[in-house]
């Protein structure tokens, strides 16, 4: 196999409770022989190897180093979704042989910690109580000095399991059993506590997961039908007087093109067509949205939304592993893997840091004694400068510091998938708490992206809103649009069925488009012409309204003009409109600092102009090209350095490739493969709450990181001055770990969106 030509094999490990498990690990197998990359994640439990290596002999490591890798998963999703669930911390701590010992060395310790720490006035002083608690070291921290022996053993180098085994041993060397058991206990149910809460933050994926339905009813074939068997020649196969009949499946055996029905409440199982029915469908689980959508028969629907009253008939489009729920958990998952800088920082910050304890520590116990006469081995606590070494050993393990940012950034990840904001990685999330200035795409950023009738106006207008003659020039254009194809025709037929006269006439016979000109029809008899402004300036009079068009065509509106007959008719203008969230995201947006707010288009400047001052934007780039609009985000980042740009992820890649995040709207494939960060829904307040979200995660990391290098410092000035124990030292280090950890996992509620 060729240096750069190696296959990936990924495995899902278990028994991992710490960042500084999967440091281990990565190291571990990266040392095996023709390893080009080993790389794991601590929040996905996932590790990926490249490499001309067999399988065997990664999990032979994995195992060596005192993990285990789960039974090969049969999909990406399988993969995802196949976790323990961490119920309850005392059943996660019994799932394992470790967890198990650890807690049987908190019940031998008890009695030491009682009559030694606690109670040392009543003179319970005994043997016993020594035994027990050197017990409790040799019980609870077998498996971690087992993990320190192989630490060094395999990868040669000192990690926190070395620290610890260190210090506990080093306490019995001095006499201080209570402490080498309490040693031991504290750190190997801090472990644990770790694992079980970075388990509880992998269930916001597995919450994810739980929203597709495992199961479907497919319309099949009776199968070799008893019932007919023999029945005019009938002898196997698809029963011919049965017809189609429901079926419930798993969702794994459905197949492009079957359909599946969907009764009123029922979760849709597959992404999907609807062929017949019509409901109100909840897209939240997918798209982040509150409000129901309308849906009827052709229009698209999402795996894992939730049907309404209607029953439903769907063609499936999409297989199970390809539908939008299966690759938005997937994205999710992989984005965990992309890690932020803050992180990387703070994982080379614990991979030097830890070393350089060790040399300090030895020079802790070393110079005070040596130099300054100062008692080495007095065995009271806090004396002797052997025993300050050791405690510094405990108060120096980087847990806190390690699990500080990876667990925010879950959390963070989690709660946007909910709200449909998908950050494909931690790097983005970082990358867009920084950005200063914005530039938005108009048409399907904005805008809809679809037109839609702004206004029409017969020549027989007896004024007011929506007079008769108005409407039935209206009934009377869509009867001839209903047989064309073309997004104006489309935009016309759905303005007639809201104002309640699509069926007003028949539609129209005899339709012919004229090329770059319009189209005509018959209706009941009627000649109807449906053209061009040109085309009517050239060849229909139409004086009464030709004013009130031209000034229509300069505002960007796209107008239709109408012949009846010999006769002109009226007029029906078209515009892409405006969505109804951008005013409140672009003033969202200005209240949280970002300006300035930049709209590219390629359309005109006067209708550029008339939707910027609809929206708020001020600043407005109009006749832009791609390259244009490339050149637009490149000045922008000159200018202001850190810039987003946001378009719909189809025809903006260029300019979201060079922006520093690059955020798409809509869930199409185009843009969730496009884009850096991807609104799921079509709502643009999802982007104010995306940026507060990523503000809210690094101001969350900064906090973590503070209070683990502050609480650090603050034990290690005490145990340099005598005043601090080890055993305390170790649960202030339990401590802190579980607070970042649950200040972090906050974020997998907070914020919440403003639609909420």
């Amino acid at each position: 196999m060729s240096e750069n030509n190696y296959a990936e094999q990924v495995f899902h490990i278990v028994g991992m409770d710490c960042a500084s498990c999967a440091t281990t690990l990565e190291k571990g197998v990266g040392r095996l022989d023709n390893i080009n990359l080993a790389t794991i994640n601590f929040s996905t439990e996932i590790l990926r190897v490249e490499g001309d290596v067999n399988p065997e002999d990664i999990v032979s490591r994995v195992r060596e180093l005192g993990y285990d890798v789960a039974e090969p998963a049969e999909n990406k999703q399988q993969l995802i979704g196949n976790r323990q669930q961490a119920t309850g911390f005392l059943p996660f701590m019994w799932r394992r042989m470790d967890t198990r010992l650890a807690l049987l060395g908190a019940v031998l310790v008890l009695p030491g910690l009682i009559f030694n720490e606690f109670l040392p006035m009543l003179g319970w002083e005994s043997p016993i109580l020594d035994a027990t608690s050197v017990a409790a070291m040799v019980v609870a921290g077998w498996p971690i000095a087992l993990s320190a022996w192989r630490a060094v053993k395999i990868n040669h180098e000192i990690n926190i399991n070395v620290l610890m085994t260190i210090a506990a041993i080093g306490a019995v060397v001095i006499g201080a059993y209570t402490e080498a058991g309490l040693v031991m206990v504290l750190f190997a149910l801090g472990e644990a506590l770790e694992g079980f809460t970075g388990a509880k933050a992998r269930e916001s994926i597995r919450s994810l997961m739980a929203v597709a339905p495992n199961e479907a009813t497919v319309l099949r074939a009776c199968m070799d039908c008893v019932g007919h068997l023999g029945q005019d020649g009938y002898t196997s196969g698809p029963c011919p007087f049965c017809g189609l009949e429901e079926h419930r499946v798993s969702v794994e055996n459905l197949l492009v093109g079957e359909t599946i029905v969907v009764k009123p409440g029922e979760r849709i199982a597959m992404d999907g067509r609807i062929l017949s029915g019509a409901s109100s469908i909840n897209q939240a689980p997918i798209t982040g949205e509150s409000k129901l959508v309308e849906k009827r028969a052709g229009d698209g629907v999402f795996a894992s939304s939730i049907n309404g009253e209607g029953a439903l008939e769907i063609e499936i489009t999409h297989l199970a592993a390809d539908n939008t729920i299966s690759r938005l958990i997937q994205m999710v998952a992989e984005a965990q893997e992309r890690r932020a800088p803050t992180e990387r920082f703070v994982d080379q910050f614990a991979k030097y840091y830890t070393p350089a304890i060790v040399v300090l520590a030895i020079l802790v116990a070393a110079v005070p004694p040596l130099f300054f006469g100062q008692p080495f081995w007095n065995t009271a606590v806090g004396q002797g400068w052997l025993y300050r070494a050791l405690a510094l050993l405990v108060v120096a393990c980087p847990c806190a510091l390690v699990i500080s940012t990876p667990v925010s950034i879950i959390s963070a990840i989690s709660n946007g998938a909910r709200n449909g904001v998908l950050f494909k990685g931690g790097a983005y999330l970082e990358a867009l708490s920084r950005v200063k200035a914005m530039a938005f795409d108009k048409t399907g950023t904005l805008t809809e992206g679809r037109p839609s009738v702004t206004r029409y106006q017969s020549i027989n207008c007896e004024g007011g809103d929506s007079c008769e003659p108005c409407n039935d020039l209206l009934a009377l254009t869509s009867a001839v649009e209903r047989r064309s194809a073309h997004p104006l025709a489309e935009a016309v037929v759905n303005e007639s069925k809201q104002r309640g006269v699509n069926g007003r006439y028949p539609a129209a016979d005899h339709v012919q488009t004229m090329t770059g000109s319009g189209v005509t029809g018959q209706v009941n008899g009627r000649a109807i012409l449906i053209g061009s402004h040109s085309y009517f300036d050239q060849h229909v009079p139409h004086a009464d309204h030709c004013s009130v068009v031209a000034d229509a065509d300069a505002n960007g509106f796209t107008t239709m003009l109408v012949q009846d007959g010999n006769d002109y008719a009226g007029y029906i203008a078209v515009a892409d409109t405006i969505r109804e969230s951008s005013q409140t995201a672009v003033s969202d947006l200005k209240a949280l600092g970002i300006e300035p707010l930049v709209m590219l288009t390629g359309d005109n400047q006067a209708t550029a102009d008339n939707i910027a001052i609809a929206v708020g934007v001020t600043d407005v780039r109009a006749n832009c090209l791609p390259e244009d609009k490339v050149t637009a985000v490149s000045q922008l980042r000159q200018k202001h350095e850190h810039v987003a740009m946001i378009g719909d992820g189809i025809n903006d890649a260029p300019a979201l490739a060079t922006a520093n995040v690059g955020i798409a709207i809509g869930n199409t494939a185009q843009a969730m493969e496009t884009a850096d960060i991807v609104l799921m829904g079509d709502d643009l307040r999802q982007l104010p709450f995306a940026v507060k979200l990523s503000r809210a995660a690094m101001r969350t990391i900064r906090a973590n990181v503070a209070m683990s290098i502050g609480i650090k410092l603050a034990f290690l000035a005490l145990v340099l001055t005598g005043l601090g124990s080890m055993w305390l030292a170790v649960l202030a280090d339990v401590g802190v770990s579980l607070l970042v950890t649950v200040n972090g996992m906050r974020l997998r509620k907070r914020p919440s969106p403003i639609w909420h």
